[in-house]
């Protein structure tokens, strides 16, 4: 009797941590980047809201083997609006008054984690640069990451859960070196 109340205990956590939801961590800047930015002899900029807002758009839903990752500021745009913001912030380029607008809208975002080892991030946004109503720049980047995962999901899910705000800085820092948006930034 008792290895059967272990068993149905066993089977009801299992049954439970798979309707669990697991939280994004905190973002923590690529320094390497924002450095390099602080180089750049840029003009700060505000930043637009990162579309879309809206959290039923399927950028804004991620899913771990059936298991709901979500973003600890409440939307993945959300997300990546901090990170950009608190990444100007870090290099003494943000303010929010500033005439030119950095705008961003996510194409892609996802974390697959249904690989046997190996698991892998994708993300892609396009960035818009404005300046009194005028575009300066426009173009989408991507980035992708690979991390070491498990077929177990219990080992799986954590770490995908983990890979999100390296793939966010992955991104940030792709768009940080491209030479168009220096150049916009610079006018």
């Amino acid at each position: 009797m008792r290895k059967l109340i272990i068993l149905a205990s066993m089977a009801l956590g299992t049954a439970l941590s798979g309707c669990a939801s697991f939280v994004t961590p905190e973002y923590s800047a690529d320094y390497a980047a924002v450095d390099a930015l602080k180089r750049q002899s840029l003009k700060p900029a505000s930043v637009g809201k990162v579309q879309p807002e809206d959290p039923g758009a399927k950028v804004n839903n991620i899913t771990l083997r059936g298991t709901k990752l979500a973003a600890s500021t409440g939307t993945f745009a959300l997300y990546v609006e901090q990170a950009l913001i608190r990444d100007l912030t870090e290099a003494g380029l943000y303010d929010k008054a500033a005439g030119k607008r950095l705008d961003l809208r996510l194409v892609r975002n996802d974390i697959d984690v249904s690989g046997f080892s190996t698991g892998e991030g994708d993300i892609a946004t396009e960035v818009t640069v404005t300046e009194g109503g005028n575009v300066l720049f426009k173009k989408q980047f991507d980035a992708k990451t690979q991390f070491e995962s498990s077929f177990a999901g219990a080992v799986a899910i954590p770490k995908g859960q983990a890979e999100y705000p390296r793939l966010v800085r992955e991104l940030l820092s792709v768009i940080y070196r491209d030479a168009g948006l220096v150049a916009a930034l610079k006018k």
